[in-house]
């Protein structure tokens, strides 16, 4: 597959590489060369202003992929059959979907002045995704499927390569155990706030397995254990290893025998990776002094990551996670809704803007996380069920990745999430028998 464009610039070599790797597992080829596109026998992709030759497939391009600065950019969203799309231009296409794919993958509208939310993130109502009602659907790869029928009524022969679906499921392990292992100090302090607050049952329960007498409400790990074998599933864990504890980062210490073992058995078992603490986003260098924590606990070089409270600015963020030596961020997800924060159920490597390059640092996104089904939309177990079939259907319509994110402190046995460990495991056992 060839494409033809009068120049060729960085953005569009990059969303021509991502799109192509979809498409066939290779990137689409572009010229700027007239002589060499017209003598071309395969797939042609015309991406200029005016037709070349026939048969071709005419792409009228939009201008962003040419720019090289950031500025507001102006967008009409429109119906197109049972989707949305914007940068309307002429052509067999009804709109530059390469730019338009480029606009949400480089998550363009980011780099724009915006609202932050109350943790100081990019606040998900300023996204377009959700003003004009896609965020639940991977947009780009929807996009993708109905170019690739388009340009197929064009050629024929054309032969695509058939991309499978997948399903990883990662944990956060922000607070690894409810009362064990804590300090005298905390475990003192919180038994005399159940004691004021009148809790006597939670004291009871504290003491209980503070003496090892009770299992700890938020260990999960072996009934996770035991579902990941039962099918097969080889998830992702991020642990939070932030040296003191503070508002938003309470986990035990990173120093402590039971952190090092837990962190040592699941490396031993699955990929793990630094779950950067609230502090780091504040102190950029903790990041790499958080991987080298696990590193020495696991034994095992850390290249993943994902941010506490999803907590990023981009592009500080990404640079930083480049320069601690991640490799695979899985942070592309919203703390405050379900969604496609990129509009994609498919990695892609992070495209720095500021510096108009591709970068190593490849992006996994995720759709799903608990605790946004949780805290913010304030729904009950079943209609979390719901709304994980939802999001399960949207990525296997575009074999694409579904990546969720669950925590800990959800599947076991406090009795603040009761049933949400019932409807992951009926999730997992219907993803697993599809």
């Amino acid at each position: 597959m060839l494409l033809y464009s009068k120049t060729i610039t960085p953005r569009l070599q990059y969303i021509c590489d991502f799109i192509g790797n979809i498409l066939t597992g290779k990137g689409i080829s572009i010229t700027t060369d007239k002589n060499l596109y017209e003598n071309e026998t395969g797939a042609r992709i015309n991406y200029s202003d005016t037709l070349i030759t026939a048969g071709e497939f005419w792409l009228k391009p939009h201008s962003l992929l040419f720019e090289k600065d950031i500025h507001s950019q102006v967008i009409d969203c429109f119906d197109v059959t049972a989707y949305k799309g914007f940068f309307r231009t002429n052509g067999d296409f009804p709109f530059d979907f390469l730019a338009a794919s480029f606009y949400l993958l480089s998550r363009y509208e980011e780099y724009m002045p915006h609202q932050k939310d109350v943790y100081g993130r990019y606040g998900h109502e300023n996204s377009l995704a959700f003003r004009e009602g896609f965020l639940n659907k991977p947009l780009i790869n929807i996009w993708v499927q109905d170019f690739r029928q388009k340009i197929m009524e064009k050629f024929s022969s054309l032969t695509f390569s058939h991309s499978h679906f997948t399903f990883y499921p990662t944990y956060d392990i922000d607070e690894a155990y409810s009362y064990k292992h804590k300090d005298w100090k905390r475990s003192t302090g919180a038994m005399l706030k159940d004691l004021l607050k009148g809790e006597l049952k939670k004291l009871e329960l504290r003491r209980k397995v503070i003496k090892g007498k009770a299992q700890d409400p938020f260990d999960s790990y072996e009934w996770m254990d035991s579902l990941h074998d039962e099918f097969r599933l080889k998830p992702g864990y991020f642990f939070l290893v932030a040296k003191r504890t503070s508002r938003y980062d309470r986990n035990i210490s990173p120093y402590s025998a039971a952190l090092k073992t837990l962190l040592s058995r699941h490396a031993a078992r699955y990929e793990i990776g630094v779950h950067p603490s609230w502090q780091s986003g504040d102190n950029f260098s903790l990041i790499k002094k958080e991987k080298e924590i696990i590193e020495q606990a696991s034994g095992h070089l850390i290249i993943c990551s994902r941010q506490h409270f999803i907590r990023f600015t981009l592009p500080q963020t990404y640079r930083y996670l480049i320069d601690a030596g991640i490799t695979e961020d899985f942070s592309m997800g919203y703390g405050s809704i379900n969604g496609f924060r990129a509009s994609v159920a498919s990695p892609f490597y992070w495209y720095d803007l500021e510096k108009e390059e591709t970068t190593s640092l490849l992006v996994y996104p995720f759709c799903y996380m608990e605790a946004n089904s949780f805290y913010e939309q304030k729904y009950s177990p079943q209609q979390a069920l719901q709304e994980m079939r939802h999001y399960y259907n949207e990525v296997k319509n575009v074999n694409g990745t579904l990546i969720t994110v669950w925590h800990n402190t959800f599947l076991g046995t406090d009795q603040r999430f009761a049933g949400w460990r019932d409807v992951y495991s009926t999730f997992i056992k219907e993803v697993a028998e599809k």
